[in-house]
């Protein structure tokens, strides 16, 4: 071989060593799990292998934020790049809500389905079906094929609402059209179980709430007659979406894929599979983060078989922070222990201190992911559609999506920082930079005119929001309540 051909080899070799990768990305997001739930984030009273093997082979986040401190909100800021708080109609959702991610508009799945991946969703979608009355009986459109998953196997909403069935596609799953399937969430269906009149059968009581339509033995919110064959069984839905999960990936392996794997779990009504339970000493809530972590296991292991570890960026994130008590009488706070869901955080769901918001964040990709790494970079889930797009080779569209930002360096371990600032929000936005947090609260007592009062914690000193120091910090307040104002009142053109 002579010198020039060496050298062209070495070249292209180099060349092609550079290039960028298209990896397989997994993301799965669980459902009200919280910073400290996992025991690599600190938890003793329980551990979570799988999670913490993500961890140990990956990188770990400790400024992970959704991008909201509910479900709803935060799986549309999360697939459309934009914060929630920007449109109507992002609030939590009944179960016969339509669509509210408009067909066209661009996606974190759109984009990357137009980058040559192939895109599944598997779990709960909670982002509305259809356009008007919803015939649950015919074919339910527009939903997640309509904004760019080529596949989709979800639950409508919750596990808590009705309907209690799985949709694949555009329709529902082992429906017989000779038993056809009704929903209310306004009046009962005469003849049906109801949880205030039959409480003392259900095998979960209910603390608030969740006593209208009986299912599986268990009360939920909003009222349904017909399906019966189709109705899920909440002692197995963790194994079947898992399954579903890993058919998703032993499909795809030829290919560059995108999995949204959402898991009910540990969401309420927390009804294990038998196997795990008493599986911790916390209750259903505990043994519920041991079956979610089985299902991280799952999805794990099926990338391992069939080869694909070294091609597929892996992220483990939650859509918002914890909640004990959340309707269902399961025993979440009576157990709790010793246990910190929220881990030295203030707070949990529905609140806008940093048990909120900030949740675990884990990303393994091996040979590109240094293993067992720690990152305090700001990354918040409202950056995932222009990250991942950047990693696909693929830009996304910045005018309907002008929160999210390329992190990928901080995403990967190259960098360790990500955004400069990072909304919060929680029915009010608060603003985080740096190590500093403003929060508005309600508006003065006895002003003539509304006037917010704000309060103001050094995250560095105090994590867990004990000490408000807006009065010692008159300049530090003042920078933030220009910079909440600025990401609020128009769409925020940095940072």
């Amino acid at each position: 071989m002579t010198p020039s051909v060496l050298i062209l080899s070495a070249t292209l070799a180099a060349l092609v060593a550079a290039a960028p990768s298209k990896p397989n990305i997994v993301l799965i997001y669980a459902d009200d799990l919280g910073y400290g739930d996992l025991s690599c984030n600190g938890a003793t009273a329980l551990q979570t292998p799988h999670s913490d093997r993500l961890a140990k082979e990956g990188l770990n986040f400790s400024s992970g934020y959704s991008a909201a401190t509910t479900c709803t909100p935060s799986r549309y800021s999360m697939l459309t790049g934009e914060y929630a708080f920007r449109q109507k109609g992002t609030g939590i959702l009944p179960g016969d809500a339509n669509l509210i991610i408009e067909p066209g508009r661009a996606t974190l799945a759109s984009a990357l389905k137009g980058a040559g991946y192939k895109t599944g969703v598997v779990g709960k979608w909670h982002l509305g079906l259809g356009a008007g009355v919803i015939d649950w009986n015919g074919e339910i459109k527009p939903g997640p094929n309509e904004v760019g998953f080529d596949e989709s196997f979800i639950m409508a909403a919750t596990g808590d609402r009705v309907p209690c069935v799985f949709l694949r596609n555009h329709g529902i799953e082992n429906l017989d059209p000779a038993d056809p399937i009704q929903v209310s969430y306004k009046n009962p269906f005469p003849g049906e179980a109801d949880g205030v009149r039959d409480r003392g059968s259900l095998k979960m009581d209910w603390s608030h709430g969740h006593n209208q339509a009986v299912i599986n033995g268990v009360g939920r919110i909003g009222y349904m007659t017909g399906g019966s064959k189709a109705r899920w069984t909440d002692e197995t839905m963790a194994e079947t979406f898992a399954k579903e999960a890993v058919s998703f990936i032993e499909r795809s392996k030829d290919q560059a894929f995108f999995l949204y794997f959402a898991t009910h779990g540990v969401h309420v009504p927390r009804i294990v599979n038998p196997r795990f339970a008493g599986k911790t000493p916390m209750g259903p809530r505990g043994d519920a983060i041991a079956e979610f972590d089985w299902q991280v296991g799952q999805v794990l292991d099926a990338i391992d078989r069939l080869g694909l570890a070294d091609e597929t960026l892996v992220i483990l994130t939650s859509d918002n922070g914890p909640v004990l008590d959340d309707g269902y009488k399961d025993q979440a706070v009576e157990k709790l222990g010793s246990h910190k869901p929220a881990g030295p955080f203030r707070g949990g769901k529905s609140s806008i201190h940093e048990g909120g918001s900030r949740v675990p964040l884990l990303a393994r990709w091996p040979g590109r992911v240094k293993p067992g790494g720690t990152s305090g970079a700001i990354i918040s889930q409202v950056d995932f559609p222009a990250t991942f797009a950047t990693l696909a080779g693929a830009s996304f569209p910045k005018d309907r999506a002008p929160d999210t930002r390329n992190v990928l360096p901080a995403l990967l371990g190259e960098s360790p920082t990500g955004r400069e600032h990072v909304l919060q929000y929680s029915g009010i936005v608060a603003v985080r930079a740096g190590d500093w947090k403003l929060i508005p609260t309600k508006a003065a007592k006895g002003a003539k005119k509304a006037k917010l009062e704000f309060q103001l914690y050094n995250l560095a000193k105090d994590p867990g929001e004990t000490t408000d120091v807006v009065a010692e910090n008159p300049e530090k307040a003042a920078a933030l309540r220009k910079l909440l104002a600025s990401g609020t009142d128009s769409p925020p053109t940095g940072g």
